[in-house]
């Protein structure tokens, strides 16, 4: 592959100029995309232990330990094979042995979420857990993954925004030709406006509903909130989202992306949850004893 050089001068805009690459011994390669999914599950863990110990949880430490263990499986197998039947499917099927690639990036956060709703279906039944309150709680951990995600897209240079002059736009390197690589025109960076929404905000704002409020204690709620939010932050985002070149047909046939697709029944999930969460019976844990050692002690009698 031909790169060429950047131009000495590109006015305002900043040439992307990043590493994937975070560390390179020659005979093996760490990259920042391993990393950031590897940092969005242990912090995420490590959030879900703290929630774990409030009064009310659905499950006790050692059910957020296998939940940790169902979920990574579910987030790399899932996640995965959404991208490959979501977004290239033909390709694949062509070139079936670049599924397991996963060092080349191309990953689905909606069929990472459809792996990691198994993970949670399969822990619940097999504990006699609530599968909903468990949604919740994990919904709480779920935007640092999209945080790191996003930030990796950004290093990895991929992803990016459609054309724009904004003082804030990146130009990234494009492949302009068979085998030739160039500095593109000024894009918007969708990937950080994306790590910003689904990672910041959606987390702030499940924060604020878990500690301040009595949201945990009505199941299906959080659950619905990340739905809705992640949903309306993904759609809005996809309106400064390069459409990948083979989904092109997609857009100007309907008007809106795969992506935006994807998300219409996370939104329509999400205001499910919301609503009826108002109906279900909420959950209050005595004082004295948090729900997740009455757990501990139903079973060990």
């Amino acid at each position: 592959m031909t790169t060429l050089p950047a131009p000495a001068a590109t006015g305002t805009h900043w040439v992307h100029n990043l590493d994937p690459v975070a560390l390179d011994l020659g005979f093996f390669q760490l990259r920042w995309y391993s990393l950031a999914y590897l940092a969005g599950i242990v912090i995420g863990y490590l959030y879900l232990l703290k929630l774990v110990k409030q009064p009310g949880s659905p499950m006790a430490r050692r059910h957020a330990d296998d939940m940790v263990f169902y979920a990574t499986l579910g987030i790399i197998l899932g996640g995965r094979l959404g991208y490959v039947l979501f977004y290239k499917p033909m390709d694949y099927l062509q070139n079936p042995l670049e599924i397991v690639q996963l060092w080349d990036g191309g990953m689905s956060f909606h069929g990472g979420l459809i792996g990691t709703i198994l993970a949670m279906l399969y822990l619940a039944r097999k504990n006699g857990l609530s599968f909903l309150r468990v949604s919740d709680y994990v919904a709480c951990c779920v935007p640092f993954g999209l945080f790191f995600g996003r930030l990796a897209n950004f290093v990895n240079g991929e992803l990016w925004g459609r054309p724009t002059d904004v003082a804030w736009a990146v130009q990234f390197r494009e492949l302009v030709g068979p085998g030739t690589v160039a500095v593109g025109p000024p894009r918007h960076p969708s990937q950080l406006y994306e790590a910003g929404l689904e990672g910041i905000v959606l987390f702030l704002v499940l924060f604020v509903l878990f500690w301040w409020t009595r949201a945990r204690y009505k199941p299906g709620l959080l659950a619905g909130v990340f739905a809705l939010g992640y949903g309306l932050s993904r759609f809005v985002v996809e309106y400064f989202r390069e459409p990948d070149a083979h989904l092109t047909w997609l857009v100007e046939s309907t008007g809106l992306s795969m992506g935006q697709w994807l998300t219409v029944p996370m939104i329509l999930i999400g205001l499910y949850l919301i609503w009826t969460s108002r109906k279900r019976e909420p959950v209050y844990a005595p004082p004295s004893q948090p729900a997740a050692d009455a757990v501990e002690a139903r079973e060990a009698a």
